[in-house]
């Protein structure tokens, strides 16, 4: 009986006033990076919409480790990719101002591509070296004055939950301009809301930060070393099965 409640008001109810406060936020941060500081609306209309994804969907969030960073100084995070509502967890719950490193195709969701181009967040184009190139340029001019950057080192959602091997790209961006690495674990996101499925389950995600890793003084990171480190990380924090 809770499930077809729920299921009526997560269509009904809950997905009309979502779409309604995306709009919004989109339209605030849109209208605000153009008048005013984009460190600002670039970031905390998205913070308190994706609060309210959550309060809406009756997920609760816990997080861990917010002791381990400090918000003036620039990191890499890299984070495991459960599902959507990794997104509202990061945004939401994280606590440190950043940009995120998404794809070029979602610049073309309608609202949302707009208010991400004006916040500043990076999209990749992996079209040809030039073009990652200028992608990497901009991520240096981005990524100072404690603003840090968010990436999913798997590339995309994982099918299974399971925790999917690291690429090389946030790795490259850290060593290139001398960054510590935070590695984040979500863990929830995918009973929540799995990439196979439409309908959100309620339910509890854990945001864990783990301990910076700093680039070694005298020689800066070393790219292996680095990957599996921030694998090992974000892994720990994983339920065993």
């Amino acid at each position: 009986m809770l499930r077809v409640l729920f299921f009526f008001y997560q269509w009904f109810i809950a997905v009309p006033i979502l779409l309604v406060l995306t709009i919004l936020a989109a339209l605030i941060t849109i209208v605000g990076c153009f008048v005013g500081d984009s460190r600002f609306w670039g970031y905390y209309p998205g913070s308190i919409w994706s609060r309210l994804f959550c309060w809406i969907s009756f997920v609760r969030v816990k997080v861990n480790g917010r002791e381990n960073i400090d918000k003036k100084t620039s990191y890499v995070f890299v984070a495991n990719h459960q599902g959507a509502y990794d997104i509202f967890l990061i945004y939401g719950f994280l606590g440190h101002n950043f940009k995120w490193m998404m794809k070029k195709s979602l610049r073309r969701i309608p609202f949302v591509g707009k208010a991400c181009a004006a916040a500043g967040h990076i999209f990749v184009d992996r079209s040809g070296p030039k073009s990652i190139r200028e992608t990497l340029d901009i991520a240096e001019q981005t990524l100072r004055h404690g603003m840090s950057l968010v990436v999913f080192p798997e590339g995309s959602r994982t099918w299974d939950g399971k925790l999917q091997r690291f690429k090389k790209g946030a790795y490259q961006l850290a060593i290139d301009l001398n960054l510590p690495v935070v590695p984040l674990t979500i863990d929830g996101s995918f009973a929540i809301l799995p990439r196979s499925s439409y309908q959100i389950k309620p339910g509890k995600m854990i945001l864990t930060i783990h301990e910076p890793i700093f680039p070694d003084p005298a020689s800066g990171h070393d790219i292996d070393k680095l990957m599996e480190e921030s694998y090992k990380a974000v892994a720990s924090a994983l339920p065993k099965d």
